[in-house]
């Protein structure tokens, strides 16, 4: 068990359903698929699938220019999302700049427009003295975490961790560590990527992007269903504030959830294909760290992305550890996989979850295939209470990564 008591007082959010976490709860309450398909920018790039979901309109002019002109569009969306994430933590400036708050965000890797702005006239003119300074600052794989650290003012530990698909949950989990070990009494955390044509032309090279549905995009990704095809790349980041109870006590923050456990490990098996034994494995790890037993969940929210073998051997885990009577969703089929953001944007889902009292359905999940295992989806919402919730996340490279919030007792 955390041998402090880890509290979330604050969370902000950016996603291709707009600005704030209350635009992003309306629209998945809603039921829309925010995924198009971009016959622009994915057609030019060879690739067989067209589709994606995009931040469109976000108001990057209220950064001061200041601190604007080293950020690419992730460390942008990451200061938005932060800045609502103070809001509501109504940080004050003495504990924001007093050394004992820390920010730990990561994303995939550096800005992929960013290195494309660079290598692009390198590539061309093999010179390099028509690059802008600032550019560098965009492209460093601890961009996002710097620029919103320069941008706040905060002086306490920084850490910007990188693991693809499981950086917004490892990201909450190091936090947490920071917190429990008393390096930190407040951490900004999350993740946050933006999307490029490369992207989902990585995804498209490991035949592991969705190209079925290019006419159809709203009916893409399809986790745990028949139908699946691979995934749908998207964009975005997720904020939260991670804060000792006695700091949020005494300061009387709002206290949203408490962070209850944490738990990663690796598979070394295969560099890309997810294993059933070691994602349950990292499930009990969480579960040991919060202190509970499988029977103590309300909720699974799954990583789910939508392709053959990753949906099947995490369904299969999560049988495995909590058998057929656990609800469990995945929130892909609304607005894609924003990367690096999928783990700190669903897991305000999840806290918002625990709030209302309502389960969001697995959306585009028409056909469940058993070979994801004999779990108890949610394929409508469910409005009752609830109290805890798990959430996976798992990427390339065989890293896992698990998270369980808990509606707060004192």
């Amino acid at each position: 068990m955390l041998k402090r008591r880890v509290v979330v007082t604050g969370y902000g959010a950016v996603s291709p359903f707009g600005l704030g976490v209350r635009a992003l709860w309306d629209g998945l309450v809603a039921g829309r698929s925010v995924v198009v398909a971009d016959e622009h920018g994915l057609g030019e790039v060879g690739i067989r699938s067209r589709l994606c979901a995009r931040v469109d309109d976000f108001p990057s002019r209220e950064i001061p220019r200041q601190y604007r002109r080293t950020m690419s569009r992730m460390s942008q969306y990451a200061y938005l999302a932060a800045r609502e994430a103070l809001d509501i933590s109504r940080l004050p400036e003495s504990l924001l700049r007093g050394g004992r708050t820390g920010i730990v965000l990561g994303s995939t890797i550096g800005s992929v427009d960013g290195l494309e702005e660079f290598f692009r006239p390198f590539i061309t003119t093999g010179r390099v003295d028509a690059v802008k300074s600032t550019l560098f600052f965009k492209v460093m794989n601890h961009s996002a975490a710097s620029n919103l650290a320069q941008a706040l003012g905060t002086t306490g530990p920084l850490l910007a961790p990188s693991a693809a698909c499981a950086t917004g949950c490892q990201a909450l989990g190091i936090a947490a560590m920071l917190v429990v070990s008393g390096q930190a009494d407040v951490v900004l955390c999350g993740g946050t990527d933006e999307h490029h044509p490369l992207t989902t032309a990585t995804f498209d090279i490991m035949n592991a992007a969705s190209t079925l549905y290019n006419d159809f995009p709203e009916k893409s990704p399809r986790p745990f269903d028949c139908a699946r095809d691979g995934v749908v790349c998207s964009e975005g980041s997720g904020v939260l504030v991670l804060e000792a109870l006695e700091s949020a006590e005494k300061r009387g923050a709002p206290i949203l959830a408490e962070f209850k456990g944490y738990g990663s490990n690796l598979d070394p098996g295969h560099i890309a294909h997810p294993s059933r034994e070691s994602i349950a494995e990292c499930l009990r790890l969480a579960l040991q760290c919060a202190g509970m037993g499988p029977e103590e969940v309300d909720y699974v929210n799954a990583h789910a992305t939508g392709t053959i073998q990753g949906d099947a051997a995490e369904g299969l885990a999560i049988e495995d550890v909590f058998g057929s009577r656990t609800p469990v969703s995945s929130l892909k089929g609304y607005f894609g996989h924003a990367m690096a953001a999928s783990g700190s944007l669903e897991s305000i889902v999840c806290l918002e979850m625990l709030r209302e009292g309502l389960l969001l359905p697995t959306r585009n999940l028409d056909d469940p295939d058993p070979s994801c295992g004999a779990i108890e989806h949610v394929r409508q919402a469910i409005c009752k209470p609830i109290t805890t919730a798990v959430k996976n996340n798992f990427a390339l490279g065989g890293v896992n990564a698990v998270a369980v919030f808990r509606s707060f007792i004192s």
